[in-house]
């Protein structure tokens, strides 16, 4: 596989605490790669790091060979990457109808009602007053709208009901491409590895183990907690 973002001794800080210490990983297009660890490991961090809203210590992010360090995060998404964070991820003031309608440019907002038909009745509610779930699948919908070529998703089955999970699954399955890059990061270790082809684990900043995901299964180790 082509190696489409690359962390190489990545270094990065909340004031004078250091999350990452020097942290290399690779992330190849086409394949879907799931960041694991406990809460405070620095998977959001790192994903941050990637999408150019936290600044390095020290280190680079290199994506499809290219030293990108310096670029911004607008640089970034202008240029296709995706980031759909933990938090402060839909336009709370508006509608989710009008969400989408930013999402999906000037492309159909279909898409995303097919993978979350629960927001179709939704359509003319705010943003800010939906339930955590909901806005949980507003959020996803800017990736099934509109991924670019560099998809990352913070905690993405966060809020939602069982039976809402599965489709989640297979949106995130139709966004693998061999040109797109795909990393998320998950509480559910059963649901990620499933839908994983590349799996890491970071433990207090660093990683913890790199491999396939077949590696993990049944696994009872504490660093997954």
């Amino acid at each position: 596989m082509t190696i489409g973002l690359e962390l190489v001794g990545v270094r990065a800080s909340f004031g004078p605490i250091e999350v990452l210490h020097g942290v290399s990983a690779r992330f190849p297009a086409g394949a879907i790669v799931a960041l694991l660890g406990r809460n405070g490991a620095g998977k959001s961090t790192l994903l941050r790091v990637l999408a150019g809203t936290m600044p390095l210590e020290s280190g680079s992010v290199r994506w499809d060979g290219r030293d990108v360090s310096g670029w911004s995060a607008f640089d970034r998404a202008a240029r296709g990457l995706t980031l759909v964070p933990d938090e402060g991820n839909v336009f709370g003031a508006l509608s989710v109808r009008d969400n989408l309608r930013v999402f999906a440019g000037d492309g159909s907002t279909d898409a995303a009602l097919v993978a979350f038909p629960e927001l179709d009745p939704l359509l003319d509610q705010r943003a800010a007053t939906l339930s955590g779930g909901e806005r949980q699948m507003l959020a996803l919908s800017r990736a099934v709208l509109r991924p670019g070529r560099v998809v990352l998703l913070d905690e993405v089955s966060r809020g939602l009901s069982p039976a809402v999970v599965p489709r989640l699954s297979e949106a995130i399955r139709k966004l693998a491409d061999p040109a797109r890059v795909v990393v998320i990061v998950e509480q559910y270790l059963h649901d990620v590895l499933q839908l994983a082809d590349v799996v890491y684990v970071l433990r207090r900043g660093e990683i913890a183990f790199a491999g396939e995901p077949a590696e993990l299964a049944g696994t009872t180790d504490p660093i997954l907690d």
